[in-house]
C-alpha cells in the first residue's frame, strides 16, 4: 500500500479524492495551503484509494499520512 505524505507543513485547503476512487499517476489528491501558497500532493502511481486521512482545515506536518492507495 502507497502512502502519500505532504510534502511540508501546511493546512489542508481541498482533498480531490474520496475513499474507493481510482486514480491515475499525477493526479491531484489534496490542495495544501502553506506561506500563503498553494502546493498540489499528487499521487505517483495508478490504484484506488483506501482511506483519506485529512479534512479541509487539518493542519499537517512535513511527512504526515495524506491519503493510502492500494
Amino acid at each position: 500500500m502507497q502512502e502519500v505524505k505532504a510534502s511540508m507543513a501546511g493546512t489542508v485547503l481541498n482533498v480531490m479524492v474520496a475513499e474507493g476512487d481510482s486514480i491515475t499517476s499525477g493526479q491531484e489528491l489534496v490542495m495544501l495551503e502553506s506561506m500563503k501558497m498553494e502546493i498540489p500532493i499528487e499521487g505517483v502511481e495508478e490504484g484506488t484509494v483506501a482511506e483519506v486521512k485529512v479534512s479541509i482545515g487539518d493542519f499537517v506536518n512535513e511527512g504526515d499520512v495524506l491519503v493510502k492507495i492500494k
